[in-house]
C-alpha cells in the first residue's frame, strides 16, 4: 500500500497520531499528481510544493490537518485563481475564500488546487479525461474534481450540481459523490449558475470518509437514525429505457443482495406529474443562468461558447409567469414528495445512464440527476461494479430533504452490502 491508498480517514487518524509525517504525505500526493496530470488533465492550476509545505507547518491542528483537497474551479480560494473554467476569468484571483473554503480551512484541510470544470459549470467540457479510460468522458461539470479522487492524487474534492454535476462524474469514475440538501452546504463565493438550484457537493472514496467529511464540515457530531432494517423504494422512472442493459442490471443485482443483506425494499412509482417536470427545471435554470451571463454577452461575446449564448437567448425569452409557474412547481413538488417517505428511508435509482460515454466532447445525460436537484434533495452515489469496457457502474439514493444524516448512514449499509468498484490502476 502507498501514501496515496489511505483513506481519508487513515490519513487523517495517522497524521493526528503522528504516525504519519503530514509533509510526507503530501510530497506523496504532489508526486503523483505530477505523475498523472499529463494524462489525466484534471488540474486548473495546483498549490507549489513548498506552499503546500508551509501551510502544514502553519496549520498544525484541525482534524484535516495535512489533507490536500482540491476544489472545483468556480470555487472561490484566495490562494489560487478561479477561472470558472472560462478565458474570461484565466486571471481572476478572488480576493476573499468562499465559505466552503474557509470551513476547510478551519478544520485544517490544505487547498490542493483548483479542479477543471465545465465552461462556468455548463455544457462546455474541459480536457480532463476518464480516469479508467482516457478515451471516455469523467462526467461534468465537476470532472477534474471527480477524477483526482478516483485516482487517489487527494482523498476529498469539492464539486458544485445544479443538475447533475457531482453524481454522474462521480457514477462515471468510480467515486462516492453527495450532493447535500439544498442549501445545507453554504454556497457563498461559489460562481453562480441558477441560484434555485445551485448545490456544493463532495467526492471520497468512500461512503465512511464521506460521512467523516460531511460530519467534519457541518461542524456537529452525527446522529443516525438508520438502522438494519432500513426500507428502500426502487424507484421506477418513465425514462428508465434510456438506461443501459448493464446498469438496469446493476440495479437488479444491487437489490438481491440487498434484500438478501436484510434491507427492506419494495418499488416506488411515482406520478406522471414528476416526468414532466424537465421543462420547468430547464425554464428555470435558462432564466436564472440568463441573469448571469447577460454582460458576459455583452461584453465578451466572443469568448463565450455557443452553450452560454444559447442559455442568455433562451432565459431571456421566458416570460415571468412562466418562470413562476417553475417556482409553483418546484414547492408543489416538494412538498408531494413527502409522502413517499413515510413508507420509505430512501430510494434507490441509477445515477446515469451507464458507463461513461465514448469521448470527451459531452459530459453525459443527467436525467437522472435533475429532478432530485429541482427538488432539493439530497443524493448520494456509490459505485458498485464495472461494465465489460472495465469502466464503473454505480447506484444513486436519494433521501428525503434534510435528511443528509440518515441517507448517508444508509449509503454505508448499502455500500457494505455490496461489492466495491477498485480504485483504476496507472495507465
Amino acid at each position: 500500500m502507498t501514501l496515496n491508498d489511505l483513506s481519508l480517514i487513515e490519513a487523517c487518524q495517522q497524521i493526528q497520531a503522528g504516525e504519519l509525517d503530514p509533509k510526507k504525505y503530501l510530497r506523496a500526493c504532489f508526486d503523483y499528481a505530477n505523475t498523472l496530470e499529463p494524462e489525466l488533465h484534471a488540474f486548473v492550476n495546483r498549490a507549489s510544493l513548498e506552499t503546500l509545505l508551509q501551510n502544514a507547518g502553519e496549520m498544525n491542528s484541525g482534524p484535516l490537518w495535512g489533507i490536500p483537497v482540491a476544489v472545483k474551479d468556480i470555487i472561490n480560494t484566495v490562494d489560487l485563481p478561479t477561472t470558472n473554467g472560462s478565458p474570461i476569468y484565466a486571471n481572476h484571483q478572488p480576493t476573499s475564500d468562499a465559505e466552503i473554503i474557509g470551513l476547510i480551512k478551519q478544520l485544517g484541510g490544505l487547498i490542493f488546487g483548483k479542479t477543471v470544470t465545465t465552461e462556468f459549470a455548463w455544457r462546455n467540457p474541459g480536457p480532463t479525461v476518464n480516469p479508467w479510460n482516457p478515451l471516455h468522458t469523467p462526467g461534468g461539470s465537476s470532472s477534474g474534481s471527480a477524477a483526482v479522487v478516483a485516482k487517489g492524487i487527494v482523498p476529498l474534492s469539492l464539486g458544485s450540481q445544479t443538475l447533475g454535476s457531482i453524481i454522474r462524474p462521480a457514477a462515471y469514475c468510480g467515486v462516492v459523490g453527495f450532493k447535500a440538501s439544498y442549501g445545507v452546504i453554504p454556497n457563498g463565493g461559489v460562481f453562480p449558475f441558477s441560484h434555485s438550484l445551485d448545490h456544493v457537493g463532495l467526492f471520497t472514496r468512500s461512503v465512511a470518509d464521506m460521512i467523516f467529511a460531511f460530519n467534519l464540515i457541518m461542524t456537529r457530531p452525527h446522529q443516525s437514525t438508520a438502522k438494519g432494517a432500513s426500507r428502500i423504494g426502487i424507484l421506477k422512472t418513465p425514462y428508465d429505457a434510456k438506461m443501459s442493459d448493464e446498469q438496469a442490471r446493476t440495479l437488479e443485482l444491487a437489490v438481491i443482495q440487498l434484500a438478501k443483506a436484510g434491507i427492506e425494499v419494495e418499488e416506488i412509482v411515482l406520478p406522471t406529474s414528476y416526468a414532466a417536470v424537465f421543462e420547468s427545471i430547464f425554464c428555470m435554470i435558462e432564466t436564472e443562468a440568463a441573469v448571469v451571463h447577460q454582460h458576459h454577452q455583452e461584453n465578451h461575446s466572443a469568448e463565450i461558447s455557443e452553450h452560454i449564448h444559447a442559455l442568455v437567448k433562451n432565459g431571456s425569452a421566458y416570460t415571468s409567469a412562466q418562470y413562476s409557474a417553475a417556482m409553483q412547481l418546484q414547492a408543489h413538488l416538494k412538498e408531494d414528495i413527502k409522502q413517499y417517505f413515510k413508507t420509505v428511508d430512501v430510494f434507490l435509482t441509477a445515477p446515469a445512464t451507464g458507463e461513461a460515454p465514448f469521448g470527451i466532447q459531452a459530459t453525459g445525460d443527467p436525467i437522472f440527476c435533475s429532478l432530485w436537484s429541482f427538488l432539493g434533495l439530497p443524493a448520494i452515489t456509490i459505485p458498485v461494479a464495472r461494465s465489460r469496457n472495465d469502466l464503473p457502474l454505480g447506484l444513486q439514493l436519494v433521501g428525503q430533504f434534510q435528511g443528509d444524516d440518515n441517507l448517508l448512514q444508509i449509503a454505508k449499509l448499502v455500500e457494505d452490502a455490496l461489492n466495491k468498484a477498485r480504485k483504476p490502476a496507472l495507465n
